[in-house]
């Protein structure tokens, strides 16, 4: 699997000639917040997914989508120094 993009990068696209302040705005959400989401430092929420979707005739699965990609991706490249035991040994 490749490094998928934090979906804030894809937003910025999607936001290419509206301003932070203006999207945050027709979103109901602070400019901060939505700062954090373009920037990387924050996810996207269900809500948030939601929002987008009205906001961008999009679709709330594509956000979360992208955003479950972008963690399960990050989380793979993490080391894992954990051992999970088998309850059972597995059959051969």
């Amino acid at each position: 699997m490749y490094n998928p993009a934090h979906p804030g990068l894809v937003l910025r696209e999607y936001l290419e000639n509206i301003s932070v302040t203006e999207a945050a705005q027709r979103l109901s959400v602070t400019r901060a917040a939505l700062s954090r989401i373009l920037n990387g430092k924050a996810a996207i929420s269900a809500e948030m997914a939601v929002r987008l979707s009205v906001l961008l005739n999009t679709s709330s699965q594509m956000w979360l989508n992208m955003q479950a990609a972008y963690d399960l991706w990050q989380a793979e490249q993490r080391n894992h120094d954990f051992v999970i035991p088998l309850s059972q040994p597995l059959p051969t």
